[in-house]
């Protein structure tokens, strides 16, 4: 990943930290066609430079491959607008009432990952997968690869709860962006995955997902957001009483600033190796003791 400004590649195993422990996954990041905006010197935002080509591998080592997850991502970005538009609608809002948060196709980009959660064999070591947090945009679908369990989410009682797979569906989650723009009738998902540990009973293979994040324009700031639901809409949110408070974190910068310098900052934080190479000067805003050994967002 260090090779691309857009944080697009391989990230090593123990890579990340959530909530100050290690995260015992590797991954992919790759995303939908897109032509980067940024250019040296040109009189456009800084983070206009977080979206652009993902790295492939080259096409005689993995016959196939980008073109099938190229295809995968394009049908996935078509529900997921379809799925906003229905969301809109349930809300009691007309169909089209988020597609404003959504820039023309050319200057739009979407994110995927391919996870693989190694097997614990270490009785005593942690079995984080990753640790609890909200998607930070609209929706993700995540497609839960292998028939492992290990995903949970926090209910409104703040219990975990198992999310385990089920053949040919996707995890619909809510992100904080979604929640903050519906004045917190689609309450943010707060979910974590636990890796598998070895043992008599447990899946003899690593655990493999492959999440899509539906991203907003880079400029939308959504604080400037004005939605106005339905009465009884409201009160559907007032008669579940009170939530308690969830583990994850929240993103409190989604109301001072653009959705992509938000972004941008969350990703400087996770690939401070990116940082150093492509954001000296992010880099050293946010690590003036130098590279740490490993990202961490939250």
């Amino acid at each position: 990943m260090a090779n691309s400004p857009h944080f697009l590649g391989y990230s090593r195993l123990g890579a990340e930290l959530t909530k100050g422990k290690t995260d015992h996954r590797e991954q992919f990041d790759f995303a939908t066609r897109h032509e980067t905006r940024w250019r040296e010197g040109a009189d456009v935002p800084q983070y206009y430079r977080l979206w652009g080509p993902s790295q492939w591998p080259d096409e005689s080592l993995i016959p196939g491959f980008r073109s099938t997850l190229e295809g995968y991502f394009e049908q996935v970005q078509e529900l997921s607008y379809a799925f906003i538009s229905l969301l809109a609608e349930a809300f009691g809002l007309p169909t089209n009432a988020l597609r404003h948060f959504y820039d023309t196709p050319e200057k739009m980009q979407h994110r995927g990952k391919i996870v693989q959660y190694p097997i614990i064999t270490d009785l005593d070591a942690d079995d984080q997968g990753v640790g609890p947090h909200y998607d930070a945009g609209f929706l993700t679908f995540l497609l839960q690869a292998s028939p492992h369990k290990g995903l949970q989410v926090q209910n409104l009682s703040g219990q975990w709860i198992d999310a385990p797979p089920i053949p040919n569906t996707f995890v619909v989650n809510i992100g904080k962006a979604l929640e903050f723009v519906t004045k917190g009738l689609a309450r943010a998902t707060s979910h974590r995955v636990l890796s598998p540990r070895a043992g008599p009973g447990q899946p003899s293979t690593p655990r493999y997902s492959v999440p899509f994040f539906q991203n907003i324009s880079l400029d939308s700031r959504l604080a400037d957001s004005q939605l106005e639901f339905p009465e009884e809409i409201l009160k559907l949110k007032e008669g579940r009483g009170e939530v308690v408070k969830t583990e994850s974190v929240n993103f409190s910068e989604f109301d001072r600033k653009p959705s992509g310098q938000v972004n941008l900052i969350g990703r400087i934080k996770s690939h401070p190796d990116v940082a150093q190479w492509h954001y000296p000067e992010l880099f050293a805003e946010y690590f003036p003791d130098g590279l740490p050994v490993a990202g961490s967002a939250y």
